[in-house]
């Protein structure tokens, strides 16, 4: 059986097609505007890019498949957040500097996933198995660091006194994301070698390996670098696509944070779900608390050098509404896994206020 047999023909179409757009790009030097071909043009980029992120999420699984909990979820959330950083840095640097464009997409994960994948993740599950259980230890250590991390990076700018504004001064920005990645670093530590089995599945028994060849795990390593690399080099016309589509339907600034954040946490998100509806909530967990940990721990470090090496602004300190959202995120979160068992109840809390998020992104 030949290798395009063995993994579904989408998963490596959608990566030689987004290979094949850019080249297009690049050789006919197109440049987004707005006319009748700009909307062919958008919607096709879009489909090509939703396929492709889908496409690097399934390698990332095959792949985290073979070498197992939790260094599998882990896998999952670094190649996403390859993606976010990308996307967000072409958008935020590009010709039309967007300052506050890193700060609303963290805090869109943040809320996208706390609230609106953790919800549903949590409702499905209790809808097909009434109650089900996850770590308590792994989540508070999940919960901890990303307080302690959003706390620092979307609140403190509010309240330092060397920069005026919700900003922070450049040796600020500098310790913030030192601070930010050892806390980060220290976790992924913590999380791979000195206490896996808060991550894992108590049922699953330990490292979930697959009977997969030497050749199969390469392609798809392969495929997943294109992948990536096809997302990242694709991003700058998204972000175009984005600023256009505001601009035409009059949306808030917050809105393009949220766009970037749902085409990133989408097939994450189908991963998650897909966990919950079998009974594996742990694993629910993994990828959406790790997706918002990895998020803020390397989103940011990444974006802050590369406006100090640019000399661009970066506004981190969220508005008031956005601080009560996020504060009420973090009780909540507490509250839902300091038993280690959710219900359905528990799950529809948590889409409400992701809802009343959403709902105040275009009604402040």
């Amino acid at each position: 059986m030949s290798a395009h047999e063995s993994i579904p023909r989408s998963t490596w179409i959608f990566p030689a097609l987004a290979a094949l757009l850019y080249a297009a790009i690049v050789a006919t030097h197109y440049e987004y505007a707005a006319s009748s071909i700009a909307i062919l043009f958008a919607l096709v980029l879009l489909v090509i890019l939703f396929g492709t992120v889908f496409a690097a999420v399934h390698h990332a699984e095959v792949i985290a498949h073979r070498i197992g909990e939790p260094y599998g979820t882990l896998l999952l959330t670094l190649a996403v957040t390859i993606i976010e950083v990308a996307l967000i840095a072409n958008m935020m640097l590009g010709h039309r500097e967007v300052p506050t464009l890193a700060r609303d997409t963290v805090f869109a994960v943040v809320m996208i996933v706390c609230n609106g994948l953790v919800g549903l993740c949590i409702f499905v599950g209790g809808l097909h198995y009434k109650e089900q259980d996850v770590q308590v230890s792994g989540a508070s250590l999940y919960l901890s660091v990303l307080f302690t991390i959003a706390t620092i990076t979307l609140i403190l700018p509010n309240y330092t006194l060397t920069a005026p504004g919700p900003v922070f001064s450049e040796a600020q920005l500098e310790f913030a994301s030192v601070v930010t990645l050892l806390l980060y670093g220290v976790f992924v530590y913590t999380q791979t070698v000195r206490h896996r089995d808060y991550f894992v599945n108590r049922a699953d028994g330990g490292v979930d390996s697959a009977s997969l060849s030497s050749g199969m795990l390469a392609l798809s390593g392969a495929l997943l670098l294109v992948s990536l690399l096809a997302v990242v080099l694709l991003s700058k016309k998204f972000s175009l696509v984005v600023e256009a589509t505001s601009a035409a339907i009059g949306a808030p600034p917050a809105f393009a944070g949220v766009a970037v954040a749902l085409l990133i946490l989408l097939p994450e998100s189908v991963a998650a779900i897909s966990a919950a509806r079998k009974d594996n909530l742990q694993k629910s967990i993994n990828l959406a608390l790790g997706s918002s940990l990895a998020t803020i721990g390397l989103t940011v470090p990444a974006v802050a050098i590369a406006a100090c090496v640019l000399d661009k602004q970066l506004i981190l300190g969220l508005p008031q509404q956005n601080i009560v959202e996020l504060v009420l995120t973090f009780a909540l979160s507490a509250l839902t896994f300091g038993t280690g068992r959710t219900n359905i109840l528990f799950g529809l809390v948590h889409m409400m206020v992701f809802a009343v998020f959403l709902f105040l992104v275009f009604v402040p």
